[in-house]
């Protein structure tokens, strides 16, 4: 009996070492790959985090979280997430529609009453799909640095403007839309919409470091942002308050928080299963075209034909990618204090650790 049981234990014992070997190696390409990619788009630093099958195989810091004082990136680092935060303000929807307090294709007014009726209704559903026709950011508009004190006086940049065509006709991808989400949140959930994020998200995923981008306020561990000019090179990105958009790119966050959440929605562990595929799955113009965006995810597969759940970011001074690659049980975040051409290195990543 001994002799069997050993016999069959020297292969997974052999098994072992070579996928620590596999992970190591992958681990070695990827630094090397942030390493060359920082360099040529002008990104101080990165942070990054990979989990695979729910535990956490790679999270390191690389270069300046602050140049100026040489204070190093570490996997506490605090970055502009932008857009990545539509996923997270998406597991709020989500939790809303499970509790029936959240109907998404009511038109929003049921619950934004002051909102503006359009030519057409604009439902939940379609704003968050960006099928509303509800429009994006215009001139400058990107560097705001005005206060917003209020959900709803963010929704005054763009309430009284007329809708780019029938919602439901085009995918038209608008963060402004995802401004009137957040008042829907607000509405059907009672609560503030940032309290509701901390109370009903953050807190019970454990995402300490998941806060909203006060620009007023001592937030510990948030990096300095940076740009990258041509003439010289590196400086301080300008100056913005994100505060007119916390739902749709206003969140903070670290790679082990969004790998926190990113594994915590394929096990389940927030939402019912029915739910997240709700999230996940393409959307259709009324035409019946798939948008390859569901409700806060881009959803397609890469060139090997693997299905993958992702958002991309863009901020001043910040760049964010996050992917679930749902069947290889694969969670990549990525995240840059600067906001140069850094997005595609992320699906290279996580490519390293399934080859």
């Amino acid at each position: 009996m001994l002799a069997m049981l050993l016999g069959t234990a020297a292969p997974v014992a052999a098994q072992q070492p070579a996928a620590e070997a596999r992970v190591d190696t992958a681990i070695a390409r990827a630094r090397a790959f942030i390493r060359d990619t920082m360099g040529k788009a002008g990104i101080p630093g990165v942070s990054i985090t990979v989990m695979r099958h729910g535990r956490i195989v790679w999270s390191e810091g690389i270069g300046w979280a602050d140049l100026e004082q040489r204070v190093p990136v570490t996997p506490l680092t605090r970055f502009r997430i932008g857009s990545v935060s539509k996923p997270l303000t998406a597991a709020a929807i989500g939790l809303l529609v499970e509790s029936g307090r959240l109907d998404l294709d009511a038109p929003v007014q049921r619950y934004v009453p002051a909102f503006p009726e359009k030519r057409y209704p604009v439902t939940t559903r379609q704003a968050a799909g960006h099928l509303a026709g509800i429009r994006h950011y215009q001139g400058d508009e990107f560097l705001s640095t005005r206060r917003f004190a209020t959900v709803a006086e963010g929704l005054t940049i763009f309430r009284d403007d007329s809708l780019l065509f029938r919602p439901g006709t085009r995918f038209h991808y608008s963060s402004y839309a995802w401004n009137l989400v957040s008042a829907v949140i607000e509405g059907a959930s009672g609560r503030p919409f940032l309290a509701y994020m901390r109370e009903a998200v953050f807190q019970p995923l454990g995402m300490r470091q998941t806060v909203a981008d006060h620009v007023d306020s001592l937030v510990p561990f948030r990096a300095r942002w940076y740009t990258a000019d041509s003439a010289s090179g590196i400086v301080n990105a300008p100056y913005v308050d994100n505060s007119y958009k916390w739902a749709g790119g206003g969140f903070l966050s670290t790679t082990e928080d969004l790998a926190r959440f990113g594994q915590a929605m394929l096990d389940n562990a927030l939402l019912r299963p029915e739910t997240f595929r709700l999230l996940t799955t393409s959307q259709r113009t009324l035409a019946g075209e798939e948008t390859n965006y569901g409700i806060g995810w881009a959803t397609r597969k890469d060139a090997k034909g693997r299905l993958t759940f992702a958002h991309s970011g863009g901020s001043t001074g910040g760049t964010a990618f996050l992917v679930l690659y749902p069947a290889e049980q694969l969670v990549v975040a990525v995240l840059a204090n600067g906001d140069g051409p850094f997005v595609g290195a992320t699906p290279r990543i996580a490519e390293m650790f399934l080859e």
